[in-house]
């Protein structure tokens, strides 16, 4: 017997002394820490053993490895994949120093859910990462989605107005929109880019096409999401600032951040105010944030995130149409908005290639647009509505619940599985006329997707089985594949050609589902709008995938598209149904790559060719069938020129739209039919006067163009900001 456990203790030693802890730190090119990077222990047959997670301070291990050769694989969002051969055992960590990706091979998560080079992902994706926003300093969404591939942006008026996204000719409530892994859309879609402020946004990425499989509701045409910034530094570090230019406008902003040990930390706090030009043009919006991350084990790391804003708008309404001020501004409309957001994300991890991922969420959001004086005329009794008062509410609740299961069998294929539910809880209407309505939805789905790389060939393929409240249940599927087709040389690096099929679906909106009142009889059961989505191009790669060119060629039908249908013509009662169709098909061409190391490129033109097929119930001419759908222009492009070096970088953003179908919708005796094409170009830049003080300004509209990008709206004139931003402590 104590041979036995002599014996038994000395097997437990060695296999103790050949099992060894390997240590792994993630940075980037100027060697700050990169955190929820996608760290992986391989072994030589590709076989994934452990994956896991980058926590703040970009340090992450694999405990209990016994003596081998290994690979460890890592993929962290806008850089390039990185693998490193190691031997175990190891004692001193090993430093995983990424770089920046060639124009092909970037990666991304929006795509697939998940980290894998953009090529891989059978999708269209393009992104803004830390660096290009500090050059850029957008106020706002708008401000910065407007410059990438594919993106038109409409904005009804100056700072703050609602600013809407259309992509390949969708409707504007055609985007599923994600702030740090939490839809911000109101239900049916409806989003409001022009009060969503970017302080502390560590990226932003725009996944182009149809994503209802991965995405749910909403991503008919695209999908945005942006993630706020993690706290980096073993040394706490703060950072404020602040900058003022013309029209009276000031900003200022704040930060605390830090990693150490188990924690890292970052608080956040923005204030920005506009006097804008003309009267009731002010704007101001504040920001409150926070992103804590806690290390409970080598397994798990728990994330918390919290963002609230606060905003309000001088609303000045239709008054000049195409630089001819045919009204006068309204003097007295006002929106407000007042948004909260809160996640909890817990990652799971442990020795197999499964990784767990579970997010408990929840957003509030409160819209107000009230106008109380009839100061440029109301009359009932003559059918004259330009400024009638009213006063609309929109009180919006999401919370919910996902877990996404990813299993990463070998480097070459990933498995990701998933389950949502969701509660949507509104009161939606107007307070001058009576009822607001209350709605109540609770859905749930699951969903999986399988990626594959087999060679030369990459394939995507996925479904989701929806259960929702008002359209009932739906299955959305999505396949998309790639190939290259040719390998080639130094010059054409690589030809790759791309497929994909989806269907994309959102629900109605609460005001089409439960509206009620004089005039409307609620219809809670209509079916979800959707969009049966293929598209088809070529990628070529050139100087060994610096450069990349693609052409891709959509195809978008749009479905059982809800619209009021009047049920009796006597008393102009009706409801709103499942009775509209339109088409829209087009191309997007994209240029992008490093010129050099700190000098990128992107440049983009779009096509889009739209189509009503049905709309019976047409109020006015531009929406019979046979006519484009409004505010989607054929041509449209952007351009995005970034240098990010060590003491200055700069950019150049251009967004160019053409000629578009639009409406006044009755405001004035001789209709406006359209919206002329515009070019707007902005300036950025920043210099390093020390590693604590750094000068930085920026300038919209540098061209000073007068245009209208919504008809009657006029857009701000050239403005400037000029500032500071200081910062103390950190590495």
């Amino acid at each position: 017997m104590r041979a036995f456990r002599a014996s038994f203790l000395i097997f437990f030693a060695l296999a103790a002394a050949s099992a060894a802890e390997l240590k792994v730190r993630v940075i980037d090119p100027q060697s700050a820490a990169v955190a929820g990077a996608q760290v992986s222990l391989l072994n030589n047959n590709g076989t994934v053993l452990h994956a896991t997670i980058s926590k703040g301070d970009g340090s992450t291990s694999f405990g209990n490895v016994p003596n081998g050769e290994y690979q460890v694989q890592v993929l962290a969002a806008g850089f390039a994949r990185l693998i490193i051969s190691v031997t175990a055992p190891r004692a001193d960590p090993i430093t995983a120093q990424l770089e920046i990706a060639s124009a092909s091979e970037v990666v991304v998560v929006t795509a697939t859910r998940t980290p894998v080079p953009a090529a891989e992902s059978g999708a269209s994706v393009s992104l803004l990462d830390a660096a290009q926003l500090q050059v850029m300093q957008p106020i706002d969404a708008s401000d910065a989605i407007r410059f990438l591939p594919g993106a038109v942006v409409d904005t009804s008026g100056q700072r703050g107005g609602l600013a809407s996204l259309f992509v390949r000719g969708g409707d504007s409530r055609y985007n599923k929109v994600l702030i740090d892994s939490v839809p911000v859309n109101d239900s049916g879609g409806t989003m409001d880019f022009g009060v969503v402020p970017l302080s502390e946004v560590s990226r932003i990425e725009f996944a182009r096409g149809a994503q209802s499989t991965l995405y749910g509701s909403d991503a008919m045409t695209s999908v945005v999401q942006t993630f706020s910034q993690t706290g980096n530094t073993r040394t706490p570090e703060l950072r404020f600032g602040g900058d003022g230019g013309n029209f009276d406008t000031a900003h200022g902003f704040a930060s605390v951040s830090g990693a150490r040990d188990r924690w890292d930390f970052n608080f956040f706090g923005e204030q920005f105010n506009s006097a804008g030009k003309g009267p009731n043009d002010d704007y101001s919006n504040s920001l409150q944030g926070a992103n804590i991350g806690l290390q409970i084990n080598r397994s798990a790391l728990l994330r918390v995130r919290a963002r609230h804003a606060n905003s309000h708008t001088g609303v000045q309404g239709e008054w000049d149409f195409n630089n001819q001020p045919l009204l006068p501004p309204d003097a007295d409309q006002q929106a407000r908005t007042n948004d909260l957001l809160g996640s909890a994300e817990l990652t799971l991890s442990g020795r197999s290639g499964w990784q767990h991922r579970l997010v408990g969420f929840e957003y509030n959001h409160r819209r107000e647009n009230e106008d109380t004086v009839p100061d440029r005329g109301c009359d009932l009794a003559n059918f004259i509505f330009l400024d009638c008062p009213f006063h609309a509410v929109d009180h919006f609740n999401r919370a919910g619940f996902d877990y996404q299961g990813d299993y990463a069998e070998r480097r070459w294929t990933h498995t990701t599985l998933g389950y949502e539910f969701e509660d949507e809880n509104a009161f939606v209407g107007d307070t001058t006329a009576p009822p607001v309505l209350h709605g109540l939805r609770r859905n749930h789905a699951v969903y999986a997707q399988q990626v594959m790389q087999l060679k030369r060939l990459s394939v995507v393929a996925g479904g989701r089985f929806v259960h929702n409240e008002t359209f009932g249940n739906k299955f959305v599927p999505r396949v998309a594949s790639s190939y290259l087709a040719l390998r080639g040389g130094q010059f054409f690096s690589g030809t790759r050609l791309r497929f994909s099929y989806a269907t994309g679906i959102k629900e109605a909106r609460f005001e089409e589902s439960f509206a009620t009142g004089p005039g409307i009889v609620p219809n809670p059961h209509l079916k979800a709008e959707e969009n049966r989505a293929f598209e088809t191009g070529i990628e070529q790669s050139f100087l060994s995938g610096r450069y990349a060119f693609s052409a891709i060629y959509f195809n978008n039908l749009f479905r059982n598209q809800i619209d009021f249908a009047i049920i009796d013509p006597t008393t102009f009662t009706g409801e709103y149904e499942n009775i509209d169709k339109s088409f829209a098909q087009g191309a997007e061409v994209e240029f992008r790559g490093h010129v050099f190391r700190q000098l990128s490129l992107d440049a983009a033109y779009n096509y889009a060719s739209t189509q009503i097929l049905e709309q019976p119930f047409a109020f006015d001419p531009q929406h019979e069938p046979g006519n484009p759908l409004i505010r989607r222009p054929k041509h449209s492009g952007s351009l995005l020129l970034s240098y990010l070096g060590s003491r200055w970088g700069a950019n150049l953003g251009g967004s160019f739209v053409g000629r578009r179908p639009d409406s006044d919708f009755f405001v004035l005796p001789t209709p406006v039919d359209h919206a002329a094409g515009y070019a707007r170009v902005d300036l950025g830049g920043w210099y390093a006067i020390n590693r604590h003080i750094t000068a930085y300004a920026n300038v919209e509209n540098a061209l000073d163009r007068r245009y209208n990008e919504v008809v009657g709206y006029p857009a701000l004139p050239i403005n400037f900001r000029a500032g500071f931003r200081f910062r103390v402590g950190g590495e």
